[in-house]
């Protein structure tokens, strides 16, 4: 029988390694954003020109890859009122297509997040250019002009991933 002091030793690495996150979830401000949240990685800015519901636009991007995912926020702005939620249902819309994939979504409120209807939460299977099954959870917010993606794409997510990450997202003044 071990000696006690092992024992408990024992017991102490267990369940440190039990303890160590496969994500090292982190508070971040990205770039230029306008919006605070987790990121479960250190994420890289990431900036160019995407053509989106008939109009050429900057979009700038934050993301990272973690435990076999890619965690990510997108945005643009856009220039008019009324070109705000058309250019949300096509950014919505290009999740699936990007993904061959079925979309389910369900209405999604942000902190600070200026209300839209077309605001969601949206759940894409689909596959990857190179025929692999991939699952995406995307939130779609708004805030004045600015237009936002957040993103959680891989093979499978956790759902304590997928809760914690969008779960944090707030627009911050």
């Amino acid at each position: 029988m071990m000696p006690v002091r092992h024992r408990l030793s024992a017991a102490l690495l267990v369940s440190l390694a039990a303890c160590t996150p496969s994500l090292n979830w982190r508070d971040t401000r990205p770039e230029e954003s306008g919006v605070r949240m987790l990121f479960p990685c250190r994420p890289d800015r990431h900036e160019r020109t995407i053509r989106i519901a008939d109009a050429e636009m900057r979009m700038r991007m934050h993301s990272c890859s973690a435990a076999g995912a890619v965690f990510s926020l997108a945005f643009v702005d856009v220039a008019e009122p009324a070109r705000v939620t058309p250019v949300l249902v096509a950014m919505r819309g290009a999740a699936a297509a990007n993904l061959n994939g079925t979309a389910a979504a369900r209405p999604w409120v942000v902190p600070g997040a200026t209300p839209n209807e077309k605001s969601a939460l949206v759940r894409v299977e689909g596959r990857l250019p190179d025929g692999r099954l991939v699952v995406e959870h995307a939130a779609f917010f708004v805030k004045g002009l600015r237009l936002y993606q957040a993103t959680a794409l891989g093979d499978s997510l956790d759902a304590d991933a997928i809760e914690t990450f969008f779960g944090s997202i707030t627009v911050v003044p």
